[in-house]
């Protein structure tokens, strides 16, 4: 069955302190999250399980994300995340900023003969 990507929205998201990448991946998530809302599902009655959810998230080492804790955080549909490799170290004195960048991309099953409820 061919899907349709109903929205796409980016996000940017960072770790001072600890170069956690798994956290700066998560928040990068939560301010592209922000930026959006879902109503198509009210006004026509599907699930959120019909989505897939398809998250990409961009660090300087990729292979320390944890995919599964992000998965696990995502609110809303079927989700797979990818790290790759993007986003910026920042030198800070002794300490280095993790700065990561992520898209979130939704898509539905394709769409016919429905009818907005009202």
């Amino acid at each position: 069955m061919s899907e349709q990507r109903l929205i796409i929205e980016m996000g940017m998201g960072n770790d001072l302190h600890g170069m956690d990448y798994t956290k700066a991946c998560m928040r990068a998530i939560e301010d592209a999250l922000r930026h959006s809302s879902l109503p198509i599902f009210g006004v026509t009655g599907m699930s959120h399980d019909q989505m897939r959810v398809q998250v990409t998230v961009a660090v300087q080492e990729p292979d320390k994300v944890d995919v599964d804790a992000l998965v696990a955080k995502l609110p809303r549909g079927r989700a797979e995340v990818r790290a790759v490799l993007g986003g910026l170290n920042v030198a800070s004195g002794e300490e280095t900023i993790v700065v990561a960048q992520a898209s979130v991309e939704a898509f539905l099953p394709a769409q016919t003969g429905w009818v907005l409820r009202g």
